[in-house]
């Protein structure tokens, strides 16, 4: 009777004890290897981290600041020359059925100083612009400072300020005199920053009555127009011949939060080309495990020979070193995760931003690592296990 015999196959956990084992031999090379793979992968989370919770934060600011806010502005006419919008088309436009607000600006040719010392030929870059009163809550503006204008201080040289133009100014707080078309005007508060009209961040805002006495003619150069949110598309195609009637050709409509929206993809554009970077710096990392395993079935030649002449297989060496290299990969997958995601939340919250990181990207970034582990171990594994007893025993 004849007995064949049958190498004895390998279980999960000696595969692993022995790639530990492997892995523990030479601390060092192991750690730098995996540290290659860990930058390239805390690389790749972080750029997606990051990006997603920029993306977050502009969805926040969309979801407090509405994305029912179109903006209405004189175009050009047949001549080639800017139009006007007729003074009465605030008023026009708030007769929109779904039009819930409406507020309009108008640029006033002055300029603005801190001091009546100022030479009049020097200009700070800052625009002087009458506005309706309910400016602030058609647009999601919110004072920083002082208040903003009512009723009688709109007939009086009082102004409000920009944030931008607070700073250029140098004032701080409300209380404080600025010279403004040759004559004093009083600062009652300063805006905070106005996400979906920057413009108005770099102005000073008059009252209406208070522009026409430094020569204001009282035609709004920017219409803010608030609508149901169901409705915006109807009303945008009208806003043109009901600001307008006469020539509606000659007004622009835009919606500003679409501003927002185009930072957005802009972001996962940059995102997508730092994913690259990462993905570069993953290849690195891989070339880096591939180098030492390469170095190691050079370096373990005695131990391939000894293993073979006891009875291990082919397969048995190939899994050796195709265990120790997925190990090698995953341990920096996973560290390189962990890092990514603490850079994300610490990022986030540095700019008070939500901290978002996608579960596809840890997943996918843990799994890539195993592929890259894979492919890195694969030309070791078998170059090790085509060494024969003899020859592996035998090497210097």
């Amino acid at each position: 009777m004849t007995v064949q015999l049958r190498p004895a196959g390998l279980r999960l956990s000696d595969m692993a004890r022995v790639a530990v084992t492997g892995m523990r031999a030479r601390p060092l090379r192991a750690f730098l290897s995996a540290l290659g793979v860990a930058l390239g992968i805390a690389a790749m989370v972080a750029v997606m981290g990051v990006s997603a919770s920029s993306r977050a934060e502009i969805d926040r600011t969309l979801q407090l600041l509405g994305t029912n806010l179109l903006t209405v502005g004189p175009g050009q006419n047949l001549t080639g020359k800017r139009a006007e919008l007729p003074m009465k088309a605030t008023a026009m436009v708030r007769r929109i059925g779904p039009v819930t607000a409406a507020a309009a600006t108008g640029a006033v040719t002055a300029k603005v100083y801190r001091t009546d010392r100022v030479p009049t030929a020097l200009s700070g870059g800052i625009a002087v612009l009458a506005a309706d009163l309910n400016l602030p809550a058609t647009v999601g503006g919110q004072v920083h400072a002082g208040d903003w204008l009512n009723p009688a201080a709109a007939r009086l040289p009082t102004a409000v300020l920009g944030s931008a133009a607070a700073r250029r100014l140098g004032l701080e707080r409300a209380g404080n005199r600025i010279w403004l078309g040759q004559r004093w005007f009083s600062v009652t508060g300063i805006l905070a920053p106005v996400p979906l009209a920057p413009e108005l961040d770099s102005a000073v805002l008059i009252g209406w009555d208070a522009a026409r006495d430094i020569g204001f003619d009282g035609h709004p150069t920017t219409l803010y127009c608030r609508s149901e949110e169901s409705q915006v598309e109807a009303v945008r195609s009208v806003l043109a011949g009901t600001a307008n009637p006469a020539a509606p050709n000659e007004v622009l409509v835009s919606r500003p939060s679409d501003a927002l929206a185009a930072q957005r993809a802009t972001d996962q554009a940059f995102s997508g080309l730092l994913v690259g970077i990462g993905a570069v710096a993953l290849l690195v990392g891989g070339i880096g495990v591939a180098n030492t395993m390469v170095v190691g079935v050079l370096e373990r030649r005695a131990e391939i020979g000894l293993r073979r002449s006891m009875g291990a297989t082919r397969g048995h060496i190939r899994i050796q070193f195709l265990s120790e290299s997925l190990l090698l990969s995953l341990f920096g997958g996973a560290a390189g995760a962990a890092l990514g995601w603490l850079l994300t939340v610490a990022y986030a919250f540095s700019r008070d931003w939500p901290p978002v990181v996608p579960t596809w990207a840890l997943l996918s970034a843990v799994a890539g690592t195993g592929l890259v582990g894979v492919v890195a171990g694969l030309y070791p594994a078998v170059r090790a296990s085509r060494l024969s007893p003899t020859e592996a025993l035998t090497a210097p």
